[in-house]
């Protein structure tokens, strides 16, 4: 049974490595087997060492998103299969956040967050899948999905509509791409202690409204989602397509 969830010999490319819930999936694919390329706007010799120490190769790819064309998305991918020769699971992880009433919510606000937490992760997937049907192996990518994914949040519009986005997005490549054997899922963290969360802590009133729905009362932490991105890279999740899968401690059952 602990073969299924093996990822040796596989390569992955995660995105948004450097710290957070990124770092915490790179370290948890290197755990199950697989090499590490990691895509962040800068370096990320934390997690690199930590991969290294676990026996697995790591690539750094040093990439800010919000400037990143087509073409240069492109090139990431090819440079992974260059360097480590192969590419079978892309983790689209990296995002912003922007947070501000509708009202007073400006254009460049709005286009910095779809443009990485949206049109960066179409294309990117687009690259990827290319290669994957290229080396007729078929591959495994997984989105980032959210809470907001389902609802429609409090000041965080642009937020709300690229992770909305993000879940009709993995619905539709997993229609398309099932066929070169190629599945596309996503993950839908919860609450989770992160740097994009810091705001919403620091406040008394929101933090005791959210831990309050929360069954398992806590907030999420990056190792909460170990098991779910080894499981969707892995063999063990080859009959599911177009899945958003909720790590919320229970937040959407309530």
């Amino acid at each position: 049974m602990q073969d299924l969830f093996r990822l040796d010999g596989r390569v992955a490319l995660v995105t948004g490595a450097s710290q957070g819930l990124g770092q915490g999936m790179a370290l948890a694919l290197a755990r199950a087997g697989a090499d590490i390329a990691g895509l962040d706007r800068c370096t990320s010799d934390a997690t690199a060492d930590q991969v290294r120490a676990l026996g697995r190769r790591y690539m750094q790819v040093c990439c800010d998103l919000l400037d990143a064309s087509v073409a240069d998305l492109q090139a990431v991918v090819g440079q992974v299969v260059a360097e480590l020769g192969r590419l079978d699971i892309l983790v689209n992880n990296a995002g912003i956040i922007r947070r501000g009433p509708a009202l007073d919510f400006s254009e460049a606000e709005w286009d910095d967050v779809l443009h990485i937490n949206l049109k960066a992760v179409f294309f990117l997937a687009q690259a990827a899948a290319r290669a994957m049907v290229a080396q007729g192996r078929g591959g495994k990518i997984i989105n980032i999905a959210s809470m907001l994914s389902f609802q429609g949040g409090i000041n965080v519009v642009s937020y709300t509509a690229a992770k909305s986005g993000v879940a009709g997005v993995t619905h539709a490549l997993a229609n398309e791409w099932a066929k070169h054997g190629i599945n596309v899922n996503a993950i839908a963290p919860g609450y989770m202690a992160t740097d994009n969360t810091a705001p919403l802590r620091a406040d008394p009133v929101r933090t005791a409204a959210i831990l309050e729905r929360i069954p398992l009362g806590r907030w999420g932490t990056p190792a909460d989602l170990d098991g779910v991105v080894v499981f969707l890279a892995s063999a063990a999740s080859d009959y599911m397509c177009g899945a958003v899968v909720p790590v919320d401690g229970g937040w959407l059952a309530r």
